[in-house]
């Protein structure tokens, strides 16, 4: 499957990405990764890789709306069948996500729906919580909102700290994401409404 990648900054789920399709465990194409930060270190990943990049910087674009359709006209350009977030810190908008005739998917570092939008961990911290995790979802025109593929949680440890849990977090996203890819891809993944069932198919496990 023909899939584009938009990353914001270091890249370590575009990485986890990469190695599980080199290992011939994740069944996509990565044909194009594409990001709003001029410097995000996700690309210098991906020309590692091989993989052709693209920057969308908003300042050059008169509005938001004009930056999503460059990106639409971009996927389409490389005849994108799926869609992948990691790490882009821009929220897609609805017309975006209406106009998109791909899944588009996301991974967020909490058990959503708490804790969604920026510093999850921190967030989870703050409120107590003795258990996060993450979450990867189906993107709908919501923040953090779009219905769920697969969850796992962590443990808040005593003395844990913003980044000691954002670690601990991270290190699971980099499993967790390419075996919610890997179901949707082989068809595992069936929807009704906002209820996501992961369909377990003889000799595809």
């Amino acid at each position: 499957m023909r899939t584009a990648i938009l990353a914001s900054g270091r890249g370590s789920n575009l990485q986890a990405l990469i190695k599980a399709c080199a290992s011939g465990s994740l069944p996509i194409e990565i044909v194009a990764v594409g990001s709003e930060q001029l410097g995000a270190a996700a690309l210098e990943r991906a020309k590692e890789a091989g993989i052709p990049t693209r920057v969308f910087q908003v300042r050059d674009y008169p509005h938001r709306q004009a930056q999503e359709e460059d990106l639409l006209i971009w996927m389409r350009e490389n005849q994108v069948e799926l869609l992948l977030l990691a790490g882009y810190m821009r929220v897609l908008g609805p017309q975006f996500i209406r106009q998109a005739n791909f899944p588009v998917m996301n991974i967020h570092p909490s058990l959503l729906p708490a804790f969604p939008g920026l510093h999850a961990q921190r967030q989870a911290l703050e409120y107590g919580v003795k258990v996060s995790g993450c979450t990867v979802h189906l993107v709908d025109e919501g923040l953090d909102s779009g219905p769920i593929i697969l969850q796992e949680a962590v443990s808040v440890l005593p003395g844990d700290t913003e980044e000691s849990l954002a670690q601990r977090i991270l290190e699971v996203e980099h499993r967790l994401y390419p075996e919610a890819v890997r179901r949707l891809v082989l068809g595992k993944v069936e929807r009704t409404g906002r209820r996501v069932q992961i369909l377990l198919q003889e000799g595809l496990e």
